[in-house]
């Protein structure tokens, strides 16, 4: 099986706020359909202004800033036999939370 990860531009997500219990309930219905599929590892909404930079030498920066063109919004992953499964979840991601959904594969961990 391999690892893929669903994400979504923090931008991507645009819907009247009132939609906001329901896109909550159907993508709460997506999440428990992979769990019962057994496909499920873990997702998340993220915050979009609490990021921070840890660069190299230690040096932490506070960001995003205006200028970052994309920021993740939110994200699943999903551990499925093939990407066209993991397109498969994407599509029930992107019709429940209304919004386009980037799917990458996982690298695997490195043998050693």
């Amino acid at each position: 099986m391999t690892r893929y990860l669903i994400s979504f531009d923090d931008g991507w997500m645009d819907f009247p706020r009132e939609d906001l219990p329901d896109v909550a309930k159907a993508a709460h219905e997506v999440v428990e359909e992979a769990r019962a599929a057994g496909v499920w590892v873990f997702g998340a909404g993220l915050e979009s202004q609490r990021a921070s930079i840890v660069a190299t030498d230690g040096t932490v920066t506070d960001g995003p800033y205006p200028e970052t063109k994309e920021v993740i919004g939110g994200f699943s992953v999903v551990d499925v036999p093939t990407r066209e499964e993991a397109l498969s979840w994407a599509a029930k991601i992107a019709a429940a939370c209304r919004c386009s959904q980037e799917v990458r594969e996982i690298l695997p961990d490195p043998t050693v």
